[in-house]
């Protein structure tokens, strides 16, 4: 089964019985890394409600975010040392490693340190799927083989939920992680069996940017770390490392023979650099959804973990469901897009701040309106990112879009952790969670309507107009 077969286009290239079993595998560890981040969000509540540790409700995620991020930098070396074939059953090994110690956890901090080797678990697991499609099926199946693996995230909005709910429901959090490690386990075994040895990465084996991935870490850690210490002029004080933090890894990555984003990353002046501040911002003012909302329903309007988790879906099916209706948009309609995009997701923001409290079913629109704003405007953004890359640099830029992405959901979920606790949430009480509910989505609105303003100059900029 190599990539010279099978060279007829269409799907008989790509849905050929002897291809079957590898795309069936590369599917589910897709799928597997994907609908984690609902299922988190569907059973969040019931395991604060057993362990405590309200203050750490955003770190799982952000754990898992960031462990993604390094996996992602990681996953060059790992498939050019072992081959692709291994490395996917690596990570899926660790992936349900780190499901097991969640299923343990005497207490939050257990769970945080078995989300980070889920993460790393589950970015291994994205990256190789792309790697042995272009080293297993011919080339005029790939552009359908991927467009596959895009459409696991949106069969995890079903999945995700339903999973995680059906065991919250009756107070069986630890099943869910139980049943993820063993799904994990079988994918490890079949792959072995149904990808190829010959699967490989480059010859050359790239060196891990060990410094640049601890200081994207720092920066993430030090955000989350302000979410918990009570000190104001301690919390000044972790957002500011952060911030210096990340301003040096982009110092030290554009120096780098080996980048991991394009020299012009997060400029003012070029449209590469935009578009990355673009998508850094709608994604830090997306993430709030995933990790608060599920609680705040559950709390403060009775929801049960299933009905909360899907209510949250409502923001991923809206993305879908945007970038499915524009995606064939042309002439100046990408344009207006971009603009439309985080507008709409600054009217949802502040739709749910002012909903979340007192009017729950309302809520669920502003939810979706959400997910949509992104979702028309996602495309066209990540377009500008590759289109405007330097010579050289386009792989370099269009990889870049991923790994900011990852960025902000990380950032974002650190910052809402920390504006929840500094409103009262980490309290507890019905008081301080129904403060969370109005603050955490209503700060929010700011990065939403900077992103506008990156927009329209972005805009500009790749009119040829400034």
């Amino acid at each position: 089964m190599g990539a010279q077969q099978g060279t007829d286009g269409g799907w008989g290239a790509l849905l050929q019985p002897q291809g079957l079993p590898a795309l069936a595998v590369l599917l589910g560890g897709v799928l597997l890394h994907s609908m984690n981040v609902l299922l988190l969000a569907t059973v969040l509540p019931t395991i604060v409600g057993e362990l405590g540790g309200a203050a750490l409700m955003s770190w799982p995620t952000t754990a898992f975010l960031a462990s993604s991020i390094v996996a992602a930098t990681c996953t060059g070396l790992l498939t050019a040392s072992i081959g692709a074939r291994a490395a996917f059953c690596t990570g899926a090994f660790v992936f349900g490693v780190g499901a097991t110690l969640c299923s343990l956890a005497p207490d939050m901090g257990w769970v945080v340190a078995g989300r980070f080797v889920q993460g790393f678990g589950g970015g291994v697991l994205t990256a190789v799927a792309y790697i042995v499609v272009r080293s297993t099926f011919p080339e005029a199946a790939w552009a359908r083989a991927i467009a596959l693996l895009s459409g696991m995230w949106s069969v995890s909005i079903v999945v995700g939920p339903l999973a995680g709910g059906a065991f919250a429901r009756y107070g069986d959090w630890r099943g869910v992680f139980v049943a993820v490690s063993a799904i994990a386990f079988v994918l490890a075994v079949g792959a072995w069996w149904a990808l190829p040895a010959t699967a490989s990465a480059p010859r050359k084996v790239p060196k891990v940017p060990g410094l640049r991935v601890a200081l994207i870490c720092a920066a993430i850690a030090g955000t989350s770390s302000a979410a918990v210490v009570a000190s104001p002029l301690a919390k000044a004080g972790l957002i500011a490392l952060s911030v210096v933090t990340l301003a040096l890894m982009i110092r030290i990555d554009r120096r780098a023979k080996a980048p991991l984003l394009p020299g012009d990353a997060f400029s003012f002046a070029t449209q590469t650099g935009l578009g990355l501040w673009l998508v850094l911002l709608l994604c830090v003012a997306y993430s709030p959804v995933q990790i608060f909302v599920p609680i705040f329903l559950q709390r403060l309007h009775g929801f049960d973990p299933l009905a909360a988790g899907y209510a949250v879906a409502g923001a991923s099916f809206g993305w879908t469901s945007a970038a499915l209706l524009v995606a064939g948009a042309a002439g100046a309609w990408p344009g207006r897009l971009m603009l439309a995009g985080p507008a709409t997701m600054a009217v949802g923001l502040a739709a749910l701040a002012l909903l979340a409290p007192s009017a729950p079913w309302p809520m669920l629109p502003a939810i979706v309106v959400l997910g949509a704003g992104i979702g028309v405007c996602w495309a066209f953004v990540a377009q500008r990112v590759m289109g405007g890359a330097r010579r050289g640099e386009e792989a370099i830029a269009a990889s870049s879009v991923p790994t900011v992405q990852q960025m902000g959901f990380a950032l974002g979920a650190a910052l809402a952790g920390l504006t929840a606790n500094t409103s009262g949430f980490s309290t507890g009480s019905a008081s301080g969670v129904a403060a969370a509910a109005f603050w955490v989505p209503a700060s929010f609105v700011a990065p939403a309507l900077l992103a506008l303003v990156i927009a329209l100059r972005l805009r500009a900029r790749s009119t040829g107009r400034a």
